[in-house]
């Protein structure tokens, strides 16, 4: 796999203020005015716009980032050395967060249509973002996405952590929660996977943005309206845009991914072809492991609605889709 860690990604940010949903730090990659294909992304628990950072700089994705540009969205307080947000402030809901990111797209004086990219609570934000503002999106590309409300054991683990990452800031067992909800393995169990060197990278990358850059307080609270979440399967109809829904066959995500294509395919004819289910074998986070896979598969996805044609067709292995 190529060395992308010292490239440098470049891009401009900006400060976008929402009434009622606080600041998000926006950073705008390429040249919104002149790319073929405008992609708004947000980030997973635990995370924030870098997390895209490796896929974006490997050599796979070099066609189409030059002829794209890039929306990346943080998240109120989930930027890098963010300050603690304000006592009496309210992390919006995954709803509000999904309806009320137009704001984006509004004050960066964008008016074209985007493709949404996303994993985690990502994903689950811009699918909602895609039900409240269906002209806009193009396509949708999600990540290891639930639709479902949280179950018992996942809130009370989520109150659990949530409680600690307020509390003590870093700790092994948040450390671990964070891990597996990303990766699909807790870090002891990384040696039995089939990408030990990928994952093991991309891990300790991870867990040491956690104890550097990331404000613990200010993820609980992220954690906590993710845990609060609704169900986007009773509306996964409104939907007017194709969807990639791509999973790792060892993802701990993997059964409510699946609990969300079927529903995507119950909701939309078969002639429709709405929705495109892709999983790759033998690995959790499709991004870290597979980002070449996952290159083709996003290319595969805008050039099945028409854009970027002049992008020759890569050739990699089969992998399971349905």
């Amino acid at each position: 796999m190529a060395d992308v860690s010292t490239t440098v990604i470049a891009e401009r940010r900006e400060e976008v203020k929402h009434e009622k949903l606080g600041t998000f730090n926006v950073f705008v990659q390429g040249d919104l005015a002149k790319s073929e294909v405008v992609v708004l992304t947000v980030h997973d628990l635990g995370c924030n716009h870098t997390m895209y950072h490796n896929f974006l700089k490997n050599p796979a994705m070099a066609p189409l980032m030059s002829r794209s540009a890039w929306i990346h969205v943080d998240l109120p307080g989930q930027e890098d050395n963010a300050p603690d947000l304000p006592a009496a402030y309210t992390f919006p809901s995954m709803s509000d967060l999904g309806a009320g990111l137009i704001c984006v797209l509004d004050q960066l004086k964008y008016t074209g249509n985007v493709v949404c990219f996303g994993e985690g609570a990502g994903a689950n934000i811009l699918i909602r973002f895609a039900i409240a503002h269906p002209k806009r999106v193009l396509c949708l590309t999600i990540i290891h996405c639930t639709g479902t409300t949280a179950g018992l054991m996942e809130s009370l683990k989520d109150r659990y952590y949530k409680w600690q990452l307020e509390h003590f800031e870093a700790h092994q067992s948040v450390d671990n929660y964070l891990v597996l909800h990303r990766f699909g393995y807790s870090a002891s169990h990384i040696k039995n996977t089939q990408n030990v060197p990928e994952l093991e990278s991309a891990v300790k990358e991870f867990v040491a943005k956690l104890h550097s850059t990331v404000n613990a307080k200010n993820l609980a609270k992220f954690v906590e309206s993710f845990k609060k979440r609704t169900n986007i399967i009773d509306s996964i109809g409104k939907l007017e845009s194709k969807v990639l829904s791509v999973t790792g066959a060892n993802s701990s995500h993997n059964h409510t991914v699946h609990t969300l294509e079927k529903a995507m395919n119950s909701a939309f004819k078969p002639s429709d072809k709405m929705v495109e289910a892709l999983e790759v074998e033998g690995v959790s986070n499709v991004l870290e492991e597979k980002p070449a896979k996952m290159a083709e598969s996003f290319q595969y996805h805008l050039q099945g609605i028409g854009l970027v044609p002049e992008i020759p067709m890569q050739h990699l292995p089969p992998q399971h889709c349905h």
